[in-house]
């Protein structure tokens, strides 16, 4: 009796169209710390003066009253520090 020579299996190929990647979700912007500078500005000695509040995204306090000091000065020529906050 013949025997049929036995053929090596070849595994079966399957095309597969690959998959168009999914957007990535915006994750939450993380928070970012905050203090809050509030400033007696004016432009004359014992005169008229303004309150101005200032922003600065840092955790230093010192940071904080020097960064809003430094950006009155440009527009007012006295500049008191009232309080500094955390927002």
């Amino acid at each position: 009796m013949a025997v049929p020579p036995e053929q090596e299996s070849v595994p079966e190929v399957f095309f597969v169209k690959p998959v168009p990647p999914v957007a990535k979700k915006k994750t939450a912007k993380a928070f970012t710390p905050r203090l809050q500078v509030t400033l007696r500005v004016g432009n004359e000695f014992e005169g008229k003066t303004f309150e101005l509040i200032h922003e600065a995204d840092t955790l230093s306090k010192l940071l904080a009253e020097q960064e809003a000091v430094k950006t009155a000065r440009k527009k007012y020529r006295y500049v008191e520090v009232l309080s500094v906050k955390s927002m």
